[in-house]
């Protein structure tokens, strides 16, 4: 299916027909996400911070929970800060 960019004001979008807002099941917030030069559109979580016990769980299993491992983008203003 071919669809135009179309304005909104400032901006541009897209319209898409109901039966494919239908058969993605999208309704209420959505997630948008550029990918190998596709635009993603998918329904938001519910829960944005689903899942993250988990993976907090299996981040510590590998042993990558070591805060010091990830201190390593230090910016030049990081020296201002008294932690």
């Amino acid at each position: 299916m071919e669809i135009n960019l179309i304005p909104i004001g400032n901006s541009q979008g897209v319209r898409l027909p109901k039966s494919v807002i239908e058969q993605a099941g999208l309704a209420g917030p959505l997630e948008l996400e550029v990918a190998d030069g596709a635009v993603i559109i998918r329904p938001a979580k519910k829960n944005p911070r689903e899942g993250w016990e988990e993976e907090a769980a299996e981040l510590h299993a590998l042993g990558g929970d070591n805060v010091d491992d990830w201190d390593c983008t230090l910016l030049d203003f990081d020296g201002e800060w008294e932690w």
